[in-house]
């Protein structure tokens, strides 16, 4: 009679989570990192799990990827995969795709539209994988008044903003916020709101000090999704008029490079001199920079300014002061993308310059919204020395994709967004996609809630 020698169960699950031959090792390059949990009753199959990205806009598409690993090696051939998600709006597992292994047990599924916080797992052959988890931000959206709009201070020159939230999530905290920092990535709160029964919000606030206005809002979900930013507007608020010397821009905001021409009307104050005075958001006081004599008519027209930064204007003379006004200066950004065809997995390489200077200022890659409505932020990167910059990005899902570059404004200069790039993704083989790399899909920043 023959006899076997048994080999212990926990000995060959082992053995299934090492190299087996030099084929699978040259096309494991998707078990980095792997999350195998059980392997098959028989201890002969194992199973790991990958999902990228993992932290998406709500209306995105994720792609889970791995191998199933057999002794004998043949065995993972052929075999179904049943990807199970868990949401947090459902109790427990639940199955929501089935695919079937290739000849080394690589297998591929995209899960198109996942609009909640998710965990992902799947079984194949007796075997199942660890856990992997999807984390998703509501797509926000906010308006307000046209971008460019002159906004002034004062309860009169109050301004209310709108938007909506999907999915639905009524009852979160809706937190106003302004930008209010050099750096571009620190945001602090001025109002607060709350998503209504039907998906929307409304916040009217009252602007109290001039300057640049860098505004979103920030949607606090109940567990259904991540802390999720909105889209961002961009205004300049000046002080409410002295109509006793009104003060005016010939263009507001301006391009950095560009020039703006200062105006008013000065009642009763013909033929005297009046003098406008500047200061940035560094400085703390203001100085003057022109003197002109008021015209019969009682106006008066200073020299062209060409400021390089953001900078606040106020003209004084015949005993009266003008409100403070902010002329705003946009940064302006270059931007290229190569290769504008590329395989799902591969690398796609954005690079530019920002002007004026903004070294070590933050700057963000964006994509359009699954409905092509707005854009949101799927990576955050920095400006680097001689203001250039350079972001890597991995694209998973197959498809047309349309990204933009964009760098927040702050106290010194207005931001600026490129013009947007369309990208062919095309699908690629399960067994050349590798997990997600750390810092390719991230977030910006909170802010003060």
């Amino acid at each position: 009679m023959r006899s076997c020698r048994l080999i212990p169960t926990l000995a060959l699950a082992a053995a299934l989570l090492t190299p087996m031959t030099a084929a699978s090792a040259s096309g494991g390059r998707a078990t980095g990192r792997q999350a195998i949990k059980h392997p098959s009753p028989s201890g002969r199959c194992a199973v790991n799990i990958n999902v990228a990205p993992r932290q998406i806009s709500s209306g995105d598409s994720v792609v889970v990827f791995g191998q199933l690993r057999c002794r004998p090696v043949s065995h993972a051939a052929g075999q179904t995969v049943t990807l199970l998600e868990r949401t947090i709006a459902a109790p427990g597992y639940s199955p929501v795709q089935t695919t079937t292994t290739g000849t080394l047990g690589f297998y591929e599924l995209t899960v198109a539209g996942v609009s909640a916080n998710s965990s992902f797992f799947v079984r194949s052959h007796g075997a199942a994988s660890g856990r992997r988890t999807v984390k998703v931000a509501a797509e926000v959206t906010l308006n307000g008044p046209p971008e460019g709009t002159q906004l002034h201070t004062g309860h009169a020159n109050k301004v209310t903003f709108t938007g909506t939230v999907s999915p639905a999530d009524a009852g979160a905290l809706v937190v106003l916020q302004r930008q209010n920092a050099t750096t571009g990535d620190e945001w602090h709160r001025i109002d607060v709101g709350q998503v209504s029964a039907g998906a929307s919000f409304s916040i009217t606030h009252t602007f109290r000090v001039p300057g640049d206005a860098n505004i979103r809002v920030l949607v606090r979900s109940q567990r259904r999704n991540i802390p999720s930013p909105s889209n961002v507007l961009n205004y300049d608020v000046s002080q409410a008029e002295n109509p006793n010397l009104t003060i005016a821009a010939s263009a507001d905001p301006i391009s950095y490079g560009q020039s703006v021409t200062i105006s008013g009307t000065a009642v009763a104050a013909a033929h005297q001199p009046v003098t406008l005075e500047a200061r940035t958001a560094r400085q703390h006081g203001f100085a003057p920079v022109s003197q002109v004599i008021i015209d019969g008519a009682g106006d008066y027209t200073f020299p062209a300014q060409s400021p390089i930064q953001s900078t606040y204007y106020e003209v004084q003379g015949a005993g009266k002061h003008s409100a403070v006004l902010y002329e705003g200066v946009k940064d302006v950004l270059t931007a290229a993308v190569l290769p504008t065809t590329v395989q799902a997995g591969q690398t796609l390489t954005f690079s530019g310059t920002v002007s004026p200077d903004h070294t070590n200022h933050v700057i963000y890659l964006e994509r359009q919204n699954a409905l092509g409505t707005g854009f949101h932020v799927v990576e955050v990167a920095t400006v680097g020395e001689g203001s250039s910059y350079l972001i890597k990005h991995v694209v998973y899902d197959a498809g047309t994709r349309v990204f933009r570059v964009k760098i927040p404004g702050g106290p010194e200069n207005e931001g600026a967004a490129s013009p947007p790039f369309t990208i062919e993704v095309t699908p690629s083989p399960a067994q050349a996609l590798m997990p997600e790399a750390p810092g390719n899909s991230s977030q910006p920043s909170e802010g003060q809630i």
